[in-house]
């Protein structure tokens, strides 16, 4: 069975972005954990909160993937510039295992460095294009894009569909 990260803001994640990949995840099987900056609680656009582990407490070799999610949160706290956060990614591919991110998540794949070459999608946001273009991605405007390792997903509609193919991606693995 998978074992799978989502890590998100601490405020103004993008519920959909981590409920629904979340739920295409457990259906297909996997485990999963939600972390962020701190303990506790972290609360989305719709208020809904999920109990969190800190990234502190992360060990890298429990988990098959991570998953960053969106929102502006991400911007607001700046966890595209978050040593901790960059780490995470850099550690979870330099490993060989999944790296995923959806929204303007994406950002967060460009400044870790771990997009060059590679296709990826976001939200449709000029700061979010400029960092992965900054980092060499190959940018596309399709909903979901997987591009060996990397899955990126372009906005809370697609989620599902993130979910389905990070899920499709680890049964295979």
């Amino acid at each position: 069975m998978a074992s799978v990260l989502f890590v998100v803001a601490q405020k103004n994640f993008r519920d959909e972005e981590l409920f629904h990949a979340r739920e295409e995840l457990e259906k297909a099987g996997c485990t999963c954990v939600v972390a962020s900056l701190k303990k506790g609680e972290a609360v989305g656009y719709f208020k809904k909160t999920v109990v969190d582990v800190s990234l502190d407490e992360v060990q890298l070799r429990v988990f098959d993937a991570i998953v960053f999610v969106g929102g502006s949160g991400v911007r607001e706290s700046k966890l595209y510039e978050n040593a901790e956060v960059l780490s995470l990614a850099r550690g979870f591919a330099s490993a060989g295992k999944l790296v995923c991110a959806i929204c303007i998540a994406p950002r967060i794949l460009a400044s870790a460095g771990v997009v060059a070459g590679k296709k990826a999608t976001f939200y449709p946001d000029a700061e979010t294009e400029q960092a992965l273009k900054q980092a060499k991605a190959v940018c596309s405007l399709d909903s979901v894009v997987v591009d060996g390792k990397i899955v990126t997903a372009n906005g809370p509609q697609a989620a599902r569909k993130f979910g389905q193919a990070i899920a499709a991606l680890l049964a295979g693995s």
